[in-house]
């Protein structure tokens, strides 16, 4: 008769089962759709929302992965397939992305993207081009107005939007052409800035033309009088197979052009950013009132309890999903690496310190180096979920197989048990409580590190939690952070239940 696994060891491997295999199943591709993106601030947001209107106007299913972070993700993310279509900007398309300058011509820009795959559109009316700006107290008080005067200033404090730091486009080449002294510079998010120049602990910022907050901040935009920036003049990059698979939504697209000014555009962020307007509702007003009336536009009071619980719940399953998938990859594969460890002590210290080494790298760092390899969406952040569980659930069976007292070892030999047996029936069942709390740990950690996955279009709770940093929203802050807070709470209290009621120790 074949051995039976012990009970404890039975009774944990039923707990993960339960909690956790659910989850996984639900993990099924969705039907194809037209992948609409969009970057982590307003406008972005606005635009994207415009042409998942028009893609649904044209009968397409239209999935928007919205906030997807800044530039190279959505650039990449369309080269490689995983988004169809998003907007994005001349000056950005000369200077960051094709990084050559001399394409000064949109007709020369639209070839060269064509060699590389992708479509553009006709511009869509505005120019929201970057600009420099000051509280326009401070900046009459110091009597600047120009990017210039800023020379003559260096104990200004700056605070630029972390893009913009890292720019080709951006402060390393503002600086150089205005050869300004200042050594010091914060990188923060752009909606955040906006605050700390208000509220004093920042002097100079980074604008967008079209942001809103520089008429309710009362900035002063100061004058780029050697005319660094260049057009950002607003175009759609489009996947040329779209015309193929979905012509009518392609035909909605370019509707756009030439239908939006900068007036335009500055009215529909100030409607989202600052009279709270759900984007949605901004953009299909918009398509209604200058594309087509038969549009329809969604009542934002309409069932608002319904669909903020409908929100919740999809954000819900989306963030087990990720927690639990991933953690069940991370259990089928770093119990049986600390056993490894534990009877290769040479090899172990090498497991022990990959894997350590793998929880040093920033989240957000490791999410971006999967997106060449797994693209957008939930896969590429399950894996990053899965690497960072490894380590406690290693280091929990290592430790608990290794500080078993000699005596267990001893009384192992003297009943004549082969090495297999007694890893099987006398050492996984003592080390059992070690192995459970290294897997708390990791679930518990897991929870909070997947709300970064909403940065890459992988949903839960951490999209409303950057939509309300963007919105500086308290309350869809919340919406994130509270779920995330009670679901870690209640998978501690799960795990400390089964220490005590399901786990026992052979005698």
């Amino acid at each position: 008769m074949p051995h039976q696994l012990p009970l404890p060891t039975r009774r944990l491997c039923c707990l993960l089962f339960i909690h956790f295999v659910v989850p996984c199943l639900c993990l099924a591709e969705e039907p194809r759709a037209v992948r609409i993106g969009s970057k982590s601030f307003t406008e972005s947001v606005v635009l994207g929302e415009l042409l998942s209107t028009l893609g649904r106007h044209a009968g397409a299913t239209i999935d928007h992965r919205s906030e997807l972070g800044g530039t190279q993700v959505l650039w990449q993310a369309l080269q490689q397939g995983d988004i169809d279509a998003y907007v994005e900007y001349s000056g950005t398309l000369t200077e960051e992305i094709l990084a050559d300058p001399k394409l000064a011509r949109l007709e020369r820009i639209a070839e060269q993207l064509a060699s590389q795959g992708i479509a553009m559109s006709k511009p869509l009316g505005f120019n929201n081009t970057y600009a420099i700006g000051m509280k326009q107290t401070q900046a009459e008080k110091r009597n600047i107005t120009k990017i210039s005067d800023l020379r003559e200033h260096p104990e200004l404090q700056i605070g630029f939007s972390d893009e913009f730091v890292d720019r080709k486009d951006g402060w390393r080449g503002l600086k150089a052409k205005y050869k300004l002294p200042h050594t010091k510079t914060r990188g923060l998010d752009h909606a955040l800035a906006y605050r700390g120049v208000w509220g004093g602990s920042i002097d100079v910022i980074d604008l967008y033309a079209t942001d809103p907050e520089i008429i309710s901040y009362e900035l002063r935009v100061l004058e780029d009088d050697l005319a660094y920036f260049p057009l950002y003049e607003a175009v759609i990059l489009y996947r040329p197979e779209l015309e193929v698979s979905h012509p009518a939504v392609v035909e909605q697209f370019l509707r756009l052009e030439g239908t939006m000014d900068n007036a335009t555009m500055t009215s529909l962020n100030k409607s989202a950013r600052i009279d709270h307007i759900p984007e949605d509702v901004v953009a299909a007003q918009f398509a209604h009132d200058h594309i087509d009336a038969s549009i329809p536009v969604p009542d934002p009071n309409a069932d608002w309890l319904q669909r903020r619980f409908s929100r919740f719940l999809t954000r819900s399953l989306e963030h087990l999903v990720l927690v639990g998938v991933s953690l069940t990859m991370a259990i089928a594969c770093a119990i049986p690496l600390g056993i490894f460890a534990y009877r290769q002590p040479r090899l172990g210290e090498w497991i022990l310190g990959t894997v350590g080494i793998i929880q040093t790298i920033p989240s957000m760092a490791l999410l971006v180096f999967m997106i060449p390899l797994l693209g957008l969406g939930a896969k590429p952040a399950i894996v990053a979920l899965f690497l960072y569980s490894l380590l406690p659930i290693v280091r929990g069976t290592h430790s608990g197989l290794a500080n078993l007292p000699a005596s267990i070892h001893e009384s192992a030999l003297a009943l004549g048990l082969p090495s297999s047996a007694r890893l099987r029936l006398i050492e996984l069942p003592l080390a059992v409580p070690s192995i459970l709390s290294g897997i708390k740990t990791s679930a518990v950690i897991n929870i909070g590190t997947a709300t970064i996955g909403a940065f890459i279009g992988a949903g839960g709770y951490g999209q409303p939690i950057i939509t309300g940093i963007r919105l500086a929203d308290l309350g869809l802050i919340l919406q994130g952070a509270v779920p995330a807070a009670i679901l870690a709470l209640l998978v501690q209290a799960a795990f400390s239940w089964a220490e005590r009621h399901l786990v026992t120790t052979p005698t």
